[in-house]
């Protein structure tokens, strides 16, 4: 499972239980771009307005967030988690997904490290944008034996009929030409091996 794929599946199970046990589906997913950070404030004040009169509540996300080495636009999001001094809804959480730790580049940080007159002040108000976000995951590589618990898995959940040999086989050849291990890369084969044996895969 990648980064994006665990936002819209928790705000999926979300929405099962909440519908479940309240009987109404009120949690909404909203996604916005980068490059639409700016409409970030405008849009929390509507969705403030729409849990006040209709009781719904929102994640708002932004899938692989970055920023380049001249992009202001950081601080501008540093100043909507804040929450200002409106102060952040409280029917609102955000949801970002980065392939950057910091989600800055290193070079823009060790720039700020050799150019700066105090390079510490410098780096922490660049990083602390990330600190902003009370919660981490982190995504790291997996082993072999990891990466083929999740071809099994999904193997049994779709009803895929394989030999398992053949399907040890077939999953180490896939994450080697495709260069690593991930869940991303072990779906990818499941998408490939349904396809090859004629089996439509389940929507869940």
């Amino acid at each position: 499972m990648g980064k994006s794929s665990l936002v819209k599946a928790a705000h999926a199970t979300v929405r099962r239980k909440t519908k479940k046990k309240l009987d109404k589906d009120d949690v909404k997913l909203v996604e916005i771009h980068r490059e639409d950070i700016a409409t970030l404030p405008r849009c929390l004040h509507l969705m403030a307005d729409a849990g006040i009169k209709h009781g719904h509540r929102f994640i708002v996300f932004c899938d692989d967030l970055s920023f380049d080495k001249d992009d202001t636009s950081y601080k501008s999001l540093k100043a909507v988690l804040d929450g200002g001094i409106e102060g952040r809804p409280e029917n609102v959480v955000f949801y970002a997904t980065s392939n950057r730790r910091h989600l800055m580049p290193r070079d823009m940080m060790e720039n700020e490290r050799s150019t700066a007159i105090n390079p510490s002040e410098a780096v922490e108000e660049k990083v602390s944008l990330s600190d902003r976000f009370g919660l981490w995951l982190g995504f790291h590589n997996v082993s072999q034996d990891q990466y083929l618990d999740m071809i099994k898995g999904y193997v049994k959940h779709h009803g895929l009929k394989i030999d398992d040999d053949a399907l040890h086989a077939e999953a180490i050849e896939w994450s080697m030409t495709r260069g690593g291990r991930s869940g991303r890369v072990a779906w990818q084969y499941i998408q490939d091996l349904a396809g090859r044996l004629g089996v439509k895969l389940k929507a869940e």
